[in-house]
């Protein structure tokens, strides 16, 4: 389990008795203010333990989502607009307007961690909108997963997230052209 600097006060007491808890093993200093009781801890788990507001996004969410099979090599997180910039090279923040920042938030639990991503439906509409920016067959793949799972999607709330989103009429005619 990860704990932060003050959980770690709280728990042994005094900054002398955590060095010595790492000195003897008992605990383990993982990142600077980061602690665990096992010597490692996932990727997954140190992000969303350090960035518990992010929220997955763009690759990683088609990945966990099983919507690709290519394992992203960063973490794309979802943050405010106005969010620190965070230093990472892990991750990939992505900044995103206040007002649609939570539209499609649902939690997901992997490898016994609850983090927060976009559900698929959102997801579709950030595949659309940053269409040109991804590689062609990278983009097709997840089209074509999208087209095989329409079935199992609300498409309701498909449309209603493509009107809170600038452009929407590219992302509706696209949809119809390539989705539906």
């Amino acid at each position: 389990m990860l704990k932060n600097y003050v959980q770690c006060l709280a728990e042994y007491g005094s900054a002398y008795q955590i060095k010595k808890a790492v000195n003897d093993g008992k605990l383990y200093q993982l990142e600077r203010g980061i602690y665990c009781d096992e010597p490692k801890a996932s990727v997954l788990e140190l992000i969303t333990f350090k960035y518990p507001n992010a929220i997955i996004t763009m690759d990683t969410a088609f990945y966990y989502h099983g919507l690709t099979d290519v394992i992203p090599d960063l973490y794309f997180i979802a943050t405010p607009k106005n969010a620190w910039v965070h230093n990472d090279k892990r991750i990939k923040q992505i900044f995103v307007p206040n007002d649609l920042l939570q539209t499609g938030v649902m939690l997901m639990n992997r490898q016994n961690i609850q983090f927060q991503i976009y559900n698929k439906e959102r997801m579709l509409i950030e595949l659309l909108r940053n269409k040109n920016k991804l590689p062609y067959d990278y983009y097709k793949e997840i089209i074509g997963n999208y087209r095989n799972h329409l079935h199992e999607m609300d498409i309701q709330k498909i449309q209603d997230y493509a009107e809170k989103f600038p452009k929407n009429n590219m992302i509706e005619e696209t949809l119809a052209a390539e989705v539906f």
